[in-house]
C-alpha cells in the first residue's frame, strides 16, 4: 500500500495562491494577514488535511507545549492508571494534555524517556522513579523553572517536589491489626529492596513489632515483585516445623500472588493483609482486608501542586503525604488457629 504524503505549507500555499510565508504566519500567529486570506488559509488547511508541527515550532521559538510528560513503572498495573486519571481530570481544564511512558522500572529507560519529554518541551514532568534512578541531571531544569513532581516515590538526589502515601503509617496499622487478632509470627512480603515504599512499609512493619515487643525473624522476609514469586514465597513461609499464621502483602501484586499461593495450597486459615487494594478484594474468601491508598487522591494532589507552580508559585520544594486507611474484610481478622502456633520470638 502507498504510503500517503502528509500536507505541507507549501501544498496548502500553493492551494490559496500566497506564499508559504504567509502561511505560516497564519499557522504561528506571527504577522499581519488580511481577514480574508486567513479564512482561505485555514479552510485549505482543514481541507488538505495539513497538521503544522508544534514541536518543531515550539523548539524554533523557544516556547513550551500544553503537554505534561508522565514516567510510571509499569503501564499494567492499574495503581498507576488511577494516579494518572485523578491528575489528568484535574487539569483538563487547563488546556493541558497528559502523555505517558514507562520505565519499565530501570533507571536507563527511565532517563532516556525524561530526555525525549524534555527534547518535546513539556510543560511539566511528573516521576514515578525506578528504584536505582538518580535524578541530580534534572537539576538545570529545576533551576531554570521547568515544574517537577515525583509521584508515589521522592526524587533520588535532587530537591523536587513530591506526593507519596503514609507508607510507613498505613503499614505499621496493617501489622498492628494482625498483631491485635493473636498473630506474632507474621511474614512480609514485599517489592525489590531497593524501592523507596519498600523501604518505608517494611519500616512500619518493624515499627509495629517493636511496639508489640516481638522480636524481628529476617526468615519471615520474602520478596514478592511478581504474582509467582509472592506465591511462591507464601509456600515456603508456611511449610517448615514453625510456620507463619498471617501474612502482610506489602503491594498489590504481592497481595494477588499470595492469595494464589493459599488457594493453591487450599488455605483459608491464614490471616492476610494487603498494601493497595484489589479490584475483586470482596470476592474472594475470606474478602480481603487491606491498607488502601488513594491513587485518585495522589493525583489530584499532584495535579494542585503542579498548577501552583505553572501560576508563578517560587516556593521550596514541598512533600504531599495523602493518608492510607484500613479496609476490613474478613481476612485480617482471622486468629491463629493453634494458639501456640502464634508464639515466636519476643
Amino acid at each position: 500500500m502507498p504510503k500517503v504524503r502528509r500536507a505541507t505549507m507549501t501544498d496548502v500555499a500553493r492551494e490559496v495562491g500566497v506564499t508559504a510565508k504567509t502561511v505560516s504566519r497564519v499557522v504561528n500567529d506571527d504577522g499581519p494577514v488580511a481577514p480574508e486570506t486567513r479564512e482561505r488559509i485555514l479552510e485549505a488547511m482543514g481541507r488538505l488535511g495539513f497538521q503544522p508541527n508544534l514541536m518543531a515550532r515550539n523548539m524554533r521559538v523557544g516556547a513550551r507545549d500544553s503537554t505534561v510528560g508522565l514516567v510510571i513503572p509499569d503501564m499494567g498495573n492499574p495503581f498507576f492508571g488511577t494516579v494518572a486519571g485523578g491528575f489528568e481530570s484535574a487539569v483538563r481544564a487547563r488546556g493541558l494534555t497528559l502523555i505517558v511512558g514507562s520505565s519499565e522500572e530501570t533507571a536507563e529507560r527511565e532517563r532516556s524517556l525524561i530526555s525525549t519529554f524534555l527534547a518535546r518541551r513539556v510543560t511539566a514532568l511528573l516521576v514515578v522513579p525506578s528504584a536505582d534512578s538518580d535524578h541530580r541531571h534534572l537539576r538545570a531544569e529545576r533551576a531554570a523553572g521547568l515544574p517537577l513532581l515525583f509521584l508515589d516515590r521522592p526524587a533520588n538526589g535532587l530537591t523536587a517536589d513530591s506526593v507519596v502515601s503514609s507508607n510507613r503509617e498505613g503499614a505499621r496499622s496493617g501489622i498492628a491489626h494482625l498483631i491485635a487478632h493473636g498473630h506474632r509470627r507474621i511474614a512480609f512480603i514485599g517489592d525489590l529492596p531497593g524501592l523507596y515504599t519498600r523501604r518505608e512499609r517494611f519500616q512500619g512493619y518493624r515499627d509495629a513489632l517493636a511496639d508489640a515487643g516481638i522480636g524481628f525473624d529476617r526468615s519471615l522476609v520474602e520478596i514478592g515483585h511478581d504474582h509467582e514469586a509472592a506465591a511462591a514465597a507464601v509456600a515456603r513461609l508456611l511449610g517448615g516445623t514453625s510456620p507463619v499464621t498471617a501474612v502482610f502483602a506489602a503491594n498489590n501484586f504481592a497481595a494477588t500472588g499470595v492469595i494464589l499461593g493459599l488457594a493453591r495450597l487450599g488455605r483459608r486459615d491464614v490471616a492476610v493483609v494487603g498494601f493497595d487494594d484489589l479490584p475483586l478484594a470482596e470476592a474472594v474468601e475470606p474478602a480481603l482486608t487491606v491498607v488502601a491508598q488513594d491513587p485518585a487522591a495522589i493525583g489530584r494532589a499532584a495535579a494542585v501542586l503542579l498548577l501552583a507552580r505553572l501560576d508563578g508559585e517560587r516556593s521550596k520544594a514541598r512533600s504531599v503525604v495523602v493518608p492510607t486507611r484500613l479496609i476490613v474484610r474478613g481476612s485480617g481478622e482471622l486468629r491463629p488457629r493453634d494458639p501456640g502456633a502464634g508464639s515466636g520470638p519476643s
